[in-house]
Order: C-alpha cells, then structure tokens, then sequence
C-alpha cells in the first residue's frame, strides 16, 4: 500500500466513517484494533469519528447461545473508551449481531446489547448475504436463501423499532427486493443497506459487468423509494466485487478507483439523495486492495461535483443522523 502514496485531497473535510471492523489476530491473519485504526484514520484524511460494525469479534464461550454475541459489544465498548482519548478519531457507535429469528424472545439480546454498549449501541446486522453458486461465500452468519422473507425473522427484526435500534443490510445485489418487502413492512424501522447491496463480480458474474450492474440498477430503484433506507457507499473492494485488485503487484490509484466504480456511487446517490447517502470505508476488509488514504481520496472525487452541503451530508451528516450520534 506504500507503493503508491498520495496527496490528501481536501485535507480540511471532516469524515465519520461509518462501517469498520475490529478484531484480534485470528486464522493467521494480523489484528485490527484502535492502534492500526488510528493509523489508517489518521494517514492526513480528517476522520473525527467511527462507527464499529459486527464481524463475529470477541463472542462469550460460554453461557446461553443466543447472549454469547455480547461479549463483541462489551469487548468494542472498551475500546471505544480508549479511543475518546483526544488522540485521533474516535468510535462513537456499535453495531452488533444477533440471531433475529429468536423472534419475541430476542428483546432480552437486544437489550443486553444495550447494556453492554454503554451508551454507544446502535444497531443490529444479520447478515443474509446468500447466492446459489458455491464460487460466492455465504454470509458469516449463515442464513437461509431468502433470510428477510422468513416470519420468524421479521418477528425479531419487529423489536428493533421499540428500542430505538437500526438494521445494517447486508446482501448480495440479487437479494435486494427481499429487503426492499422488508423495508415496506416495517417503515418505522431504519435500515441501512451496505456495500450498495453486494454487487457481485466472481463465480457466474465474472466479466458480466454490464449485467449485475442493470439488474443491481433495477433492483435498487425500488428500495431507494423506501423513505426509511439509508445507502452506504463502499465496501466494493472485496474480492467478491471482481475487480481483481487484491491480485495486483500495485494498489490501484483513487483515479482508477473511482473510474472503475464510479457508476455505482452516482446511480445510488441520484436515487437516494445525498441526504440518504454514507461514504464508507469498510476497513480492514477493503484494505486487502487499496490504502485508507487512496479510498477516501477516490470517494473525495467522486463527490466532487456535488455542493458543499451535499459533501458535508455524505462524508458525515448522513452516518451521524442514521446512528444517532455524539459528536
């Protein structure tokens, strides 16, 4: 990723970016604690704030199945108090995980994740993010072809509301009239869908860009009418994606970035409107491609046309108002 470096493009803008992970060293992969999210939010981008996003990080190994979730909020809890040190950015919000399908019993998760929060608790993700090809990964949560549709699971998602909690979406691009039915059941509640809906570039979508992205178009025009759906955007730079990058001797540039995605960001941002819309980094995941500093340079272009109150909406004003937070 040093190979590459670049000039920070508006240095002065302030950025919440609203979806990173955290974990200890695990599968023989390095950590991702505050230290090397310090050192990503803090390579010359303006990044005050974050939010945490669950990734199976830290779960209780004993005690009830359905609780042992938890412990990632209680684990990201503290490191979220570290982080309000007035050294760097800092984590202001927590996204858990919880088995949705537990239906009215899930209250009692619900509110423990609340506890363990501190204050800082948002949200839930289930992940339902399924494909029918054995080339695409199921999401870590294992769900079943069509997760949203499934009554017991819209039982649970019925808690959410009541308690002020949110729903991070995450799915791949073919599943996205699943959550737009969701969406439509449950308009008191706040969803937000990530990574634009999971695109997919590998497997059967391999070299068929032109395909996924109209019917990820067709698919997505629907939702964005759902006044309670937020859109983040980012999180294309997985494998799964089929940009190749993480295969490459050099990270791409931002210009090559935003050249290559470019379609994406202004299609979803013409259909939710600033207003709904999130930048996001989607780290440490996407930094299997691309730098912190390359990514949010690439997005700072990709807004570029945009007003400055349109700017200051997407890079921080839509995540703070989405998860409620402090800032």
């Amino acid at each position: 990723m040093d190979q590459t470096p670049e000039p920070i493009i508006d240095p002065d803008r302030e950025i919440v970016d609203p979806h990173h992970h955290l974990w200890p060293e695990r599968g023989g992969g390095p950590a991702y604690l505050l230290d090397e999210l310090r050192a990503d939010t803090g390579d010359g981008h303006r990044v005050t704030a974050t939010v945490f996003i669950e990734c199976l990080t830290a779960y209780r190994e004993d005690g009830p199945e359905a609780l042992r979730a938890v412990g990632e909020t209680d684990y990201v809890r503290r490191i979220a108090q570290a982080s309000n040190d007035g050294q760097g950015a800092r984590i202001a919000g927590i996204v858990g995980a919880t088995d949705l399908r537990l239906g009215a019993a899930v209250r009692e998760v619900l509110e423990a994740h609340i506890d363990a929060g501190g204050g800082l608790f948002r949200g839930i993700r289930h992940g339902a993010a399924w494909d029918a090809s054995s080339d695409i990964r199921v999401s870590h949560h294992n769900p079943p072809p069509h997760l949203f549709l499934e009554p017991a699971f819209r039982e649970g998602f019925a808690r959410l509301a009541p308690l002020n909690l949110s729903f991070d979406a995450w799915l791949y691009h073919t599943q996205i009239p699943d959550l737009t039915d969701l969406a439509r059941a449950f308009p008191e509640t706040a969803i937000v869908l990530d990574h634009f809906g999971g695109p997919l570039g590998i497997g059967p979508y391999a070299d068929k860009q032109a395909e996924v992205f109209a019917d990820w178009r067709r698919n997505i025009a629907p939702l964005a009418q759902c006044p309670n759906v937020f859109a983040k955007l980012g999180g294309m730079a997985m494998p799964i994606n089929g940009y190749g990058w993480h295969k490459q001797a050099q990270p791409p540039s931002s210009e090559v970035f935003a050249a290559a995605q470019g379609d994406y960001y202004r299609a979803t941002i013409d259909l939710f409107g600033p207003e709904r819309c999130m930048f996001e980094s989607n780290f440490p995941v996407d930094k299997a491609s691309l730098s912190y500093r390359t990514l949010w340079n690439g997005l700072k272009r990709l807004a570029a046309p945009y007003t400055a109150e349109e700017k200051d909406r997407m890079f921080k004003g839509a995540a703070a108002a989405f998860y409620r937070l402090d800032l």
